[in-house]
């Protein structure tokens, strides 16, 4: 799949956003992949991750014995993901903070995990999740992502695989482009909304 069918697919499930968005990093943006719309459709998302799943190399995909995914951005992704290699898929939750494996997941001392994102921007949250999964007695041998929206410049320690990269600047609060702060803000993803207005110059 080259990254032009891969936008399609973005394009065609109307995942592709334009405004004034929040990232979940706390960074701003003036575009937002909206991936859980993209699976939406299971076809579509088994789609996606099977032409992730051939980026992988043939030894790594053999190694594989689970996907860990962060929660609620990776959980589906995570899952079709885990699908495609037939293996296992649990997610990780932070209900004080901080990531960790509940509802009774699992992981035996060394085995070997595959973190899968649905997007990666900075990548904070993957890091996050690796260093959980380490915590937890697994080792992340690759991390995977629908989209890298770094465009390559993210570091999470491990080989990383996008299905996509691409180049989509994103701003510090305090470094938001007039043009984009005057428009209303949106959090489109699953943290807490912020108010949809446009922020004052001291908050922009």
């Amino acid at each position: 799949m080259t990254d032009e069918q891969v936008l399609a697919e973005f394009r065609a499930a109307d995942a592709l956003l334009e405004g004034h968005f929040v990232l979940s990093s706390g960074r701003h943006s003036a575009r937002y992949l909206q991936c859980a719309r993209v699976l939406m459709d299971p076809a579509r998302g088994a789609r996606l991750c099977e032409a992730l799943l051939a980026k992988l190399p043939a030894t790594i995909r053999a190694s594989i014995t689970s996907v860990v995914s962060p929660a609620m951005g990776g959980v589906i992704a995570g899952h079709e993901m885990a699908r495609a290699l037939s293996v296992e898929a649990m997610f990780l939750e932070r209900p004080t903070g901080v990531f960790e494996l509940r509802r009774g997941f699992r992981l035996s001392p060394g085995q070997r995990v595959l973190m899968m994102e649905d997007v990666v921007t900075t990548g904070l949250s993957s890091r996050e999740a690796i260093a959980a999964i380490a915590r937890a007695g697994g080792k992340t041998v690759a991390a995977a992502a629908l989209v890298d929206r770094s465009d390559g410049a993210a570091e999470l320690g491990v080989p990383f695989f996008p299905l996509v990269r691409l180049s989509v600047p994103s701003y510090e609060p305090d470094q938001v482009p007039p043009e984009l702060a005057a428009i209303p803000m949106t959090k489109p993803g699953s943290r807490a909304p912020v108010p949809s207005a446009a922020p004052s110059e001291a908050e922009a």
